[in-house]
């Protein structure tokens, strides 16, 4: 693979402006050329220690939140959290859209088509944060009703809901279209310096000016709003990079937003879903009037993000190196790439799982004074955490079709394993009990895991089968 990486000359690279951006060049044309698992390995250490450092904020934004207000807080902040999800969602789509037609246009040597996906991903983008943030401030009071929100918990979360929505067009720097041209320093960047701002402002907004739970809301956006600053520099002003976005690139372009949408779907889609999963899980919890377990969901929650990190790191980190390979015609590199980083996210799923079965009851009793909570968190961290080994797998295999730009597969897992495994899974499971909604998040995670190799297998076959029926030609 090394060999015929070598042997492959770089595709001229239209539209660049010479000298000034080799150095842009030279990170992205190493995405072709260097072996496949010390790229791998490089990539998603970046990514894991980017998402991994916004893991630690979310601890630390609990920890913050529950200590310095209270644990009704902490509950509101959850209830609140599928409104940033659903943000991260809308993000996650346009980035990893954009992200893989901007890898594949690169390798393909079409830095012009990189540009005008990059700037088209900024474009839908703002134009939805700006729309969710009218809809939200304007429906927020029936949007409280509808998360579940009641009695001191709801007064909480209006205060944070509204602060959030309000900044939402900071929510995102786009460090998936950074790591697409190979910057994977700047792309970490993007993530560390904004949420080092975050666990800053926290403390001086939350214990110090006294401003309890929009502290929070306030340090989440300032952080934001360096990310966003950061990412307007990058993209609009460095030259030393193998495009650059143009106001041309910013207008609406049919086939592109077609492909963007169609490809960063399923990401939307799987983020919505676990909006939804969320949802379910808080108002299960509240029908059962059980306040003590919704405490422990919350905090299971944040744990679970922070742990889960490197899985998504993998992931992320997997994309643009097949998206760009693809691009070239190196299917076999694509291929490793896939294979390494499955293993990759298994191997790490079942350490995190059996690391946290030990480290439970430390764990929990960080988050509350209280034995009975801290005694309840502690196993429902247990039970959700026998579903790690598996929980990556199913979103890896959906980032691989993505990188490779086939949308279908990536919709069919991404959608099948909300709709048809965890939402009917939870739902069924939660009217014997509170534990039985526990197992059922490790139960849907399997299941998931398994589906989603059924159609990662069947997909591969039948690539198989046209490579060979195009070579018998």
């Amino acid at each position: 693979m090394g060999e015929e990486a070598a042997a492959r000359p770089s595709p001229p690279a239209r539209g660049t402006g010479g000298a000034e951006r080799a150095g842009g060049r030279d990170h992205t044309a190493a995405l072709g050329t260097r072996p496949i698992g010390r790229l791998l390995w490089s990539t998603s250490v970046h990514t894991t220690m980017s998402v991994a450092t916004y893991g630690i904020y979310a601890l630390t934004n609990a920890w913050f939140v529950a200590r310095g207000v209270g644990p009704e807080a902490l509950v509101a902040v959850n209830i609140v959290a599928p409104v940033l999800l659903l943000l991260g969602a809308v993000s996650t789509t346009v980035g990893v859209g954009g992200a893989s037609i901007v890898s594949r246009s690169l390798g393909g040597g079409d830095p012009r088509r990189a540009a005008r996906a990059a700037g088209n991903t900024f474009l839908v983008y703002w134009t939805a944060a700006i729309a969710i943030t009218v809809l939200g401030l304007l429906l927020l009071d029936p949007l409280l009703t509808l998360l579940g929100a009641r009695g001191e918990i709801r007064e909480h979360a209006h205060d944070y809901a509204l602060i959030v929505l309000a900044g939402s067009i900071t929510a995102t720097g786009f460090s998936s279209l950074v790591r697409a041209e190979g910057r994977l320093r700047f792309s970490t960047l993007l993530w560390v310096l904004p949420v080092l701002c975050q666990i800053v402002l926290d403390p001086l907004l939350i214990f110090g000016l006294g401003w309890g739970v929009r502290g929070a809301a306030f340090g989440t956006i300032g952080g934001q709003a360096v990310s966003m600053g950061l990412s307007l520099w990058f993209f609009f002003l460095q030259r030393d990079r193998p495009y650059r976005i143009t106001l041309a690139d910013l207008r609406p372009h049919g086939p592109t937003l077609r492909e963007l949408v169609a490809v960063g779907t399923p990401s939307f889609l799987a983020g919505l879903g676990a909006t939804l999963v969320m949802f379910i899980a808080n108002n299960r919890l509240a029908a059962l009037g059980d306040p003590v377990a919704l405490a422990a969901y919350a905090t299971s929650v944040r744990v679970t993000t922070f742990v889960l990190m490197p899985q998504t790191g993998i992931a992320q980190g997997m994309q643009p190196l097949i998206g760009y390979n693809t691009g070239r015609g190196l299917a076999a590199r694509a291929e490793r790439t896939r294979v390494l980083a499955l293993r990759a996210t298994v191997l790490y799923g079942t350490a995190a799982a059996l690391l946290l079965l030990i480290a439970a009851d430390p764990l929990a009793a960080a988050f509350t004074d209280d034995p009975g909570t801290a005694e309840r968190t502690a196993e429902v961290m247990r039970l959700i955490a026998l579903g790690y080994p598996f929980t990556g797998i199913t979103a890896l295999v959906a980032t691989y079709f993505q990188a490779r730009g086939w949308a279908r597969p990536s919709l069919v897992i991404s959608v099948g394993s909300i709709l048809a495994v965890h939402i009917p899974l939870l739902l069924a499971l939660s009217f014997f009990g509170t534990p039985w909604l526990w197992i059922g998040f490790p139960a849907a995670a399997l299941l998931s895991a398994v589906g989603a190799m059924v159609i990662l297998r069947g997909a591969r076959a039948r690539s198989d089968a046209a490579a060979r029926g195009w070579r018998s030609r």
